[in-house]
């Protein structure tokens, strides 16, 4: 039986079982007996489907239902990147356009239909973000919970989990190949402008305020990229 075939087998189990992550899997002779693959193609199969995080192998305990994570992709987008980059390849730019086009698709949507208990929870986060750059310090933690705050309002699990993929690749990779650091008072500023743009309902506005926002991030690797080529 070939290695895919097996894999998708065990992945149907998964799916017509109802299996939730964290649940156990059958056993390896379990396994072998309903799929009529050797224990090496079982093992390799399942070896296979942990590293997509689709199942995960405890020795000496068995094989549970994976966490479904993103992991894989995380590092995969990565990994593609820095490869890209090295390749004189403007693979940061383009993930960078890849977060903005999703993000500005998504912000007119919002637009004066958050509840106000998130507008409270972003407001709190531009004050956060405006005394870090007070104080000199980095805006990067808060930048982020305020972007998941944003888009939690869609009340769309795996959109969420989209983004931060996006966000963790971006990131990771930028700190790796390109110092462009942001000038703290225009982050605060543009992140105060789309609160207020989504607050007063103005879809035109919130949109122009995302692009705003990635622009400058554009803007500052392309001048990092032309310093250091």
């Amino acid at each position: 039986m070939a290695a895919r075939d097996l894999q998708e087998r065990i992945k149907k189990l998964i799916v017509d079982r109802r299996l939730p992550s964290g649940a156990p899997l059958p056993t390896e002779p379990e396994l072998m007996r309903l799929l009529g693959a050797s224990r090496n193609s079982v093992r390799e199969a399942l070896k296979a489907l942990q590293a997509m995080g689709i199942v995960e192998i405890r020795h000496g305990f068995g094989t549970y239902v994976g966490p479904m994570s993103f992991a894989p992709m995380i590092e995969g987008l990565a990994f593609r990147t820095v490869a890209g980059h090295y390749r004189g390849e403007d693979s940061l730019l383009q993930l960078l356009e890849l977060r903005e086009a999703v993000e500005t698709g998504l912000v007119s949507r919002l637009a004066g239909r958050l509840p106000e208990a998130d507008l409270m929870e972003l407001e709190t986060l531009v004050e956060r973000m405006e005394r870090e750059a007070a104080r000199g310090a980095g805006l990067a933690g808060t930048d982020r919970a305020f972007h998941a705050t944003l888009y939690r309002g869609l009340d769309n699990v795996l959109l969420g989990e989209v983004l931060e993929a996006f966000w963790d690749a971006f990131h990771r990779v930028r700190q790796d190949l390109v110092d462009a650091p942001p000038d703290p008072r225009v982050t605060c500023r543009q992140h105060r402008e789309i609160l207020d743009a989504v607050r007063s309902g103005d879809s035109p506005r919130a949109e122009r305020a995302i692009r705003d926002h990635f622009g400058d991030i554009r803007a500052r690797l392309s001048r990092a990229a032309a310093t250091h080529p």
